[in-house]
């Protein structure tokens, strides 16, 4: 018996194949678009100038502390430390997904060294979590940046509260950027509970090391040079805005966008671009946010180097066009607008996380 085939872009395909095996087929598609573009090959020029002006800012920020002495001018540099240390940030978040190196050693230990030596973080933390993430963003029960905290994402984390917590997640968004004022510091106090636990860690000695020098020694030296009054707004400076930076960039990306319930099964392709948001804007905030405003492109392909996220994206959004899949972008202050209103609206009018686009596509 002769079955009869259908042909697309990417080969034949079976008349009787499943939806997921035509979306798994229009993934391969896409792949092989952007393999035959080039947009997977290494940007070594790029990694190695911006890891070694990062270094370079690092020390000269020390170097001016040391000079500059007690002053309340320090508060200056504590701004610009924390602008230096979000770019390690992104640079280690960049050598976990492999975009950096070709070698996954190389990769791996500059992530570790750039996480624990220069901005004080457990690599080995942040690697498990993220993971996750990428795996089922935005999914009950798996997407660990969506998990029941401080902020409830869903009207079933809310729930749950009572009192004074129920009154503030009501009106969570407006609390949504103080709160990342103290992001950095929630890092830091994650990362030592992880190395100090008895759970699982690769290299947990080293990561304790780097961490431990790091810290004791930014410590010591603010205490050291300023007295305690400047020392501490000189810590809280550079921890406020580190958070702000960092949580600025990764909270725009997915918050406010459907919520997939914790039994829904989505392809790969959709459930990478449906639950993503970009940010549009130009070679400075391709900077400012390290790439992560090109989100949709990064979570389709994760091990891209960032300077190719932009010259992948028409691509995507073309792709997606095609394929009927609903490509979402808008300007860096709308998204905020989204993520508050919808941080607000959780619980309130958002009752019903099924009643999205995503659900009513699959349900039909």
């Amino acid at each position: 018996m002769t079955q009869t085939t259908l042909t697309s872009a990417d080969g034949p395909i079976l008349a009787g194949a499943s939806p997921r095996e035509r979306h798994v087929s229009a993934y391969a598609e896409l792949s092989r678009i952007i393999q035959s573009a080039g947009l997977l090959k290494r940007r070594y020029g790029f990694y190695w100038s911006l890891m070694i002006g990062s270094v370079a800012a690092f020390v000269g920020i020390w170097v001016g502390f040391a000079l500059l002495g007690d002053s309340w001018y320090q508060l200056f540099l504590a701004a610009g430390l924390a602008v230096v240390l979000a770019q390690f940030g992104f640079l280690g978040h960049e050598s976990a997904h492999r975009q950096i190196f070709a070698s996954h050693r190389w990769n791996e230990w500059t992530g570790r060294v750039l996480s624990g030596l220069f901005t004080g973080l457990s690599y080995g933390w942040w690697m498990r979590k993220h993971t996750r993430h990428h795996l089922n963003p935005n999914k009950e029960g798996a997407d660990p940046d969506i998990a029941p905290g401080v902020l409830a994402f869903s009207p079933a984390a809310l729930e749950r509260r009572r009192g004074l917590t129920a009154w503030l997640a009501n009106r969570q968004g407006y609390f949504f950027f103080p709160l990342l004022l103290l992001e950095g510091l929630h890092l830091h106090v994650v990362s030592i509970q992880t190395i100090m636990r008895r759970e699982r860690l690769k290299h947990r000695w080293v990561e304790a090391l780097f961490v431990g020098v790091r810290l004791s020694g930014y410590l010591t030296a603010l205490f050291v040079v300023l007295p305690p009054g400047k020392a501490l707004a000189f810590l809280g400076v550079q921890l406020g805005l580190f958070g702000l930076l960092l949580g600025g960039s990764f909270a725009p990306n997915h918050k406010g966008m459907p919520i997939v319930p914790a039994s829904m099964k989505i392809d790969f392709l959709r459930r990478q671009v449906l639950m993503s948001r970009n940010i549009h804007g130009g070679v400075l905030t391709d900077l400012a946010m390290g790439g992560l405003n090109y989100q949709v492109e990064h979570h389709l392909f994760p091990s891209m180097p960032r300077p190719n996220l932009r010259r992948a994206q028409p691509i995507v959004r073309e792709f997606c066009a095609k394929h009927k899949i609903t490509y979402t972008e808008t300007s860096l202050f709308d998204s905020y607008r989204v993520v508050v209103r919808y941080l607000n609206d959780v619980g309130l009018q958002a009752r019903d996380p099924f009643k999205c686009p995503l659900t009513a596509q699959y349900r039909a």
